[in-house]
C-alpha cells in the first residue's frame, strides 16, 4: 500500500468528488485567468484542485501569475465547505530551478549551471521580476560573496510581492486519490514524468525530469493506475491513454493551456483548453 511519507512530499487526495488539474502555465497569465474563470463556475466542496508545476518561465507575464494563483486560492477557500488541502501545487522544473538558483552559491560550478537555467526559461523570469540576469553571470564569476550577496537579493524582491515569497517554496512532489473501500490508487498527478524503475518515495527529480519517455509507457506505474502530467518536453500535445495523460498544450510556447476535469477513479469528464 501506498502511504503518504511524514515529510509531506506528496499530497493524499482522498476519494475526491471531482479533481480539477491545471497544465504547465509558463508565466501565462491570461490565458490562467481565464481557465480560473472556467473552473471557479463549477468547483464545489468536495473537488480537489491540482496545479501541476512550471508556474513561470518562458512567458511574459511570471509575477501577474503568481498573483493569479494567490487571488483564485483565496477566492476558492472562500467557497462554503472548501478546505486548506484542497487545493496543490505540485514542484515543476521551474521551481525546481529556482530553489537551486537561490542556493547558488554552494553549487560546485556555478556560472555553468546559471547559464543552463537561463537557458531553461529562468532568464525570463528574472528580468520579469527587474533582477538582472548578467548581474548573476558576474556575481558567480566573483566567487561566493559576491553571489551570495547577488542571491540574497533575490530574495529580497520577492519579499516586495506579497505572498511570491512562500508560493516559491511550497510545492509538493506529487498528488494522488485513493478509493479506501477498494484500496486502490487510481490517478498519480506529477510534473513531468516517472522513472519506472523507482518507487515513488525514491523518485527525486525524476517528477520533474523524466518526460521523455513518457508517451511510451505502456503498463500502469504501480500501485497507480494512471499517470498524469502536466509538462511534456517534446511539445506533443495533448495524449491520453488508458496508463497515461499528458495534458500539456504549450502554454508559454504560444500554445494552449490546458485543464482536465475527472473522478478520483481516473475518469476524465471535461478537458478545457483556452
Amino acid at each position: 500500500m501506498c502511504k503518504q511519507p511524514a515529510d509531506n512530499r506528496f499530497s493524499a487526495l482522498g476519494p475526491p468528488r471531482r479533481v480539477w488539474s491545471v497544465s504547465a502555465i509558463h508565466s501565462d497569465a491570461e490565458r490562467l485567468i481565464s481557465l480560473h474563470d472556467e473552473i471557479y463556475r463549477s468547483f464545489q466542496a468536495g473537488d480537489r484542485l491540482v496545479y501541476l508545476g512550471n508556474y513561470t518561465g518562458f512567458g511574459p507575464q511570471p509575477v501577474e501569475t503568481i498573483d493569479e494563483l494567490l487571488t483564485f486560492r483565496r477566492m476558492i477557500l472562500s467557497l462554503p465547505g472548501v478546505q486548506v488541502d484542497d487545493i496543490v501545487y505540485l514542484r515543476g522544473a521551474q521551481e525546481d530551478m529556482w530553489s537551486r538558483l537561490i542556493q547558488l552559491q554552494f553549487c560546485p560550478d556555478p556560472v555553468d549551471s546559471f547559464l543552463w537555467m537561463l537557458g531553461n526559461g529562468m532568464g525570463a523570469t528574472l528580468e520579469h521580476y527587474g533582477i538582472s540576469p548578467h548581474d548573476g553571470i558576474n556575481a558567480a564569476r566573483e566567487g561566493i560573496m559576491p553571489l551570495t550577496r547577488w542571491t540574497n537579493g533575490i530574495r529580497e524582491t520577492l519579499r516586495r510581492h506579497p505572498g511570491h515569497d512562500t508560493f516559491m517554496t511550497c510545492h509538493r512532489r506529487a498528488a494522488f486519490t485513493s478509493l479506501p473501500d477498494e484500496d486502490r490508487y487510481p490517478i498519480l498527478f506529477v510534473n513531468a514524468g516517472v522513472n519506472e524503475n523507482r518507487k515513488l518515495d525514491d523518485q527525486g527529480d525524476d517528477l520533474c525530469w523524466s518526460g521523455a519517455d513518457f508517451n511510451k509507457m505502456t503498463d500502469p506505474y504501480r500501485p497507480f493506475e494512471k499517470v498524469i502530467r502536466g509538462f511534456d518536453p517534446a511539445h506533443e500535445g495533448i495524449r491520453i491513454n488508458c496508463v497515461t495523460a499528458s495534458l500539456d498544450g504549450g502554454c508559454g510556447f504560444g500554445g494552449s493551456l490546458v485543464g482536465a476535469q475527472m473522478s478520483a477513479a481516473g475518469d476524465i469528464y471535461e478537458i478545457m483548453e483556452v
